[in-house]
């Protein structure tokens, strides 16, 4: 049986991938978010596409926006990983050395101010991590509630108090010193 364009499955193929197309970014912005590594980012993308995949014949779009379901996917397959990885390396120290210096080779890649930066999101906890992700994608505190399964006002308190939190350990230039009005 060859499969044709009015064929149900060759449409959901379709409308999936032209969705995921246009929302890429948000895919992107999850691995970036997730992984320092390049092969871990490669796989985790895989992974997201791939689990996406499987939950879109559930997608209600009456119940979400397609950005925040993939959001919610994407999010829970990356806190997910992280999990797993922070197991292996705990009974694994030899990876832990590989890491550590494969992370040293990326961060001489970028500047002092965003490898500081970086390594203060990679240390955040996932969930503050997922909400700055999503705020810097500019999603309102009611998407990043939904997304988050948190309320709104629950988003814009944490969002405020991770704000302070790494404003207070960002040091920008750290032998310039800091004058306050």
């Amino acid at each position: 049986m060859d499969i044709t364009a009015t064929d149900p499955i060759a449409d959901l193929q379709q409308r999936f991938a032209q969705l995921l197309a246009q929302h890429q970014g948000i895919v992107l912005k999850v691995a970036r978010g997730y992984c320092t590594q390049r092969e871990d980012r490669s796989d985790l993308i895989q992974e997201i596409s791939t689990q996406a995949w499987r939950a879109f014949p559930g997608f209600d779009p009456q119940r979400a926006q397609f950005s925040t379901w993939l959001y919610r996917i994407a999010l829970n397959i990356a806190i997910s990983q992280l999990r797993a990885r922070e197991l292996r390396r705990h009974y694994h120290s030899d990876v832990t050395l590989e890491d550590a210096q494969a992370s040293v080779a990326d961060k001489a890649e970028d500047n002092a101010s965003l490898a500081q930066l970086n390594q203060l999101i990679h240390a955040l906890p996932a969930l503050d991590r997922a909400l700055l992700l999503l705020h810097l994608d500019d999603c309102s505190h009611r998407q990043i509630g939904e997304v988050l399964g948190i309320s709104a006002s629950n988003a814009a308190t944490r969002l405020h108090r991770l704000r302070q939190q790494l404003r207070s350990q960002f040091d920008p230039a750290p032998s310039a010193p800091t004058q306050r009005d």
